[in-house]
């Protein structure tokens, strides 16, 4: 399966499968390369966890990055590795906003004026476990909260334009206010925080 997902991945940095564009179905991957259906399956699992393709239950593989240095697969978010685990994850979607930026707050000089406010609570086995609070361009308010509620936030931000070449992450210990304790129904006070910046190649964060 590792040898088939290294030909694809070949086949997708070469150009033979664009961006955008569907890989062949399983049958005809089978056929291709001569192997079992399991074998394809783990082959394309591979794949999407490297966040080369997407696979979408009745609607195929679509390919998704290119890119021979993915780096947002070397940093697989814990989200992911969880989702491919044996333990169930579902997200929900708690604001989607625009909000309005003053001079002087500290996202003015990424943003600008407006941006959007995006908050959004993971669980874990059905208990709250991730709690994310995105700012994002404004441009992306465009998109409908439905697609917000099924969609990769790195698949919307692609889609809109915005490819991620790099990002920073901060950790700290943080105390946790009344309202996040009720969210995370949880009595701690004290929770990790991780403080993501990403940027486009030409250094743009979004």
């Amino acid at each position: 399966d590792l040898e088939v997902a290294d030909k694809i991945k070949e086949d997708i940095f070469s150009g033979k499968y664009p961006v955008g564009t569907m890989l062949p179905t399983e049958n005809e991957l089978e056929e291709m390369f001569q192997v079992s259906k399991i074998t394809v399956r783990k082959a394309i699992e591979l794949l999407a966890t490297d966040e080369y393709v997407e696979k979408k239950s009745g609607r195929g593989t679509t390919v998704v990055s290119n890119r021979p240095y993915n780096r947002l697969s070397k940093a697989a978010s814990f989200t992911q590795i969880l989702e491919n685990s044996q333990h169930t994850v579902h997200k929900e979607t708690l604001e989607l906003k625009k909000i309005t930026l003053k001079k002087d707050h500290p996202l003015f000089a990424s943003f600008g004026s407006t941006a959007v406010c995006f908050k959004r609570l993971y669980y874990l086995n059905d208990r709250p476990y991730i709690y994310f609070t995105h700012y994002l361009p404004s441009d992306l308010l465009e998109i409908k909260r439905k697609v917000f509620d099924e969609e990769s936030l790195y698949r919307l931000l692609t889609q809109k334009g915005y490819a991620i070449d790099s990002f920073a992450d901060d950790f700290s210990a943080v105390f946790l206010t009344k309202d996040e304790r009720e969210i995370l129904k949880t009595t701690s006070e004290i929770a990790i925080k991780r403080t993501r910046q990403s940027k486009t190649h030409l250094g743009k964060t979004i």
